[in-house]
């Protein structure tokens, strides 16, 4: 048995260690190669090429990225194609992914699309395309199943690994123990994204929001976890530039600094869904570049008017998003007080988060290996009674 991957960046390397785990236990003597991460090569993941150089985020980032990508994707095709292997799986990473998935379908593969792109929000035109892409969608939403079912694309609803990695009710204690900050006092966690591009736009305004709330708090204790060490030396060279004290920049342990935090200040995307895990209050917070920026307003790309997954899973605005121009240190000092300041609103989040929460927890992994063990089996996959 070979089994292909493809995985973009450190999320995509966390979803496809899980997975490589998983089929591992069902075809214990499969080989498993791609493009992947440490965590992926941990379970013994060939890795043709780092997850990292897929790491590009923004219209007007990929352009700039367009033609390393197109000959990137060009050659692990012709390698994939070649390998032969018996199921192909590209983990989240669309527009890398999808276009390597139609190649490989069109030369007699079967593939697999692992996280749907975000057709709740925008383009649900994509569905189309995707479908003439993959065999297969695992989806990590209730809600997106549906979508495919309307256009006749075959999508399952397998739960989100990070809901089956945290505790429904968050050990703060614990966290702050293990990571030596005090236990009384606030906290407060800064998640400016895993890409260099969004740390070099938003640490600065987080930074600045930071040394605001802590002449507010002058207790405050500020926790930065690194995604990798790339991530690690950006925001290393920014904290070298700003007076900020009682900062504390940990490497990776962004599971431990978010339940250890009274409030989270982060990077609109996956963060925004692990603070919602961990419970904990929050502000969401995103700026494109102003090239982007323009491009999707003026094309009118996005449909929606709530952009964090806990609002779109809420389906109401429960945590305060404030994108682009909004994105200021004066507004998110704001928000962030008004979490510090108003225990009751920070109580009200706990029974919505944990209601999402027991959504999503599903066993994510081990319902996406049984998927793909049926799908090369020629079997159908059957969704629960309740995932819609």
């Amino acid at each position: 048995m070979r089994i292909a991957l493809v995985a973009g960046e450190a999320s995509g390397d966390r979803l496809g260690a899980g997975l490589v785990a998983e089929l591992r236990r069902r075809f214990p003597d499969a080989e498993f190669a791609g493009i992947g991460g440490p965590l992926m090569r941990a379970e013994g993941f060939q890795a043709w090429h780092d997850c990292e150089e897929l790491a590009v985020m923004g219209l007007a980032e990929v352009l700039r990225h367009l033609p390393r990508l197109l000959l990137l994707r060009r050659r692990v095709g012709n390698r994939l194609r070649a390998w032969r292997p018996d199921v192909f799986i590209g983990i989240d990473a669309p527009d890398f992914n999808l276009g390597l998935e139609k190649r490989l379908r069109r030369a007699g593969l079967r593939t697999v699309h692992y996280v749907s792109p975000s057709v709740w929000a925008w383009r649900e035109d994509r569905v189309a395309k995707i479908g003439r892409s993959a065999d297969l969608v695992l989806c990590l939403f209730p809600m997106e199943p549906p979508i495919y079912e309307r256009h006749g694309v075959r999508a399952t609803f397998v739960g989100h690994p990070l809901a089956d990695e945290f505790a429904l009710v968050p050990d703060t204690t614990g966290a702050r123990r293990r990571l030596a900050l005090p236990q009384g006092g606030p906290v407060l966690a800064l998640l400016p994204g895993s890409r260099l591009g969004e740390i070099r736009r938003l640490l600065p305004i987080f930074l600045e929001a930071a040394k605001r709330l802590t002449l507010r708090l002058p207790g405050l204790v500020v926790v930065i976890p690194a995604a990798n060490a790339a991530c690690a030396a950006a925001i290393d060279a920014q904290l070298a530039q700003s007076p900020l004290a009682n900062v504390v920049r940990f490497d990776g342990r962004a599971h431990e600094c978010l339940v250890a935090a009274d409030v989270v200040l982060l990077a609109s995307g996956t963060a925004a869904l692990e603070a919602m895990l961990a419970k904990r209050p929050m502000v969401v917070a995103y700026r494109l570049s102003n090239w982007s920026y323009r491009l999707v307003v003026t094309l009118g790309l996005m449909k929606v008017s709530r952009y964090s997954l806990p609002n779109v899973l809420a389906n109401e605005p429960v945590v305060p998003e404030l994108m682009q121009d909004d994105c200021t240190p004066e507004n998110l000092v704001d928000a962030l007080a008004h979490w510090l300041q108003d225990p009751e609103a920070c109580e009200t989040l706990q029974p919505r988060f944990t209601a999402i929460h027991e959504r999503l927890r599903r066993g994510a992994s081990s319902r996406a290996a049984d998927a793909i063990a049926d799908l090369l089996a020629g079997r159908r996959f059957d969704q629960p009674s309740d995932a819609t």
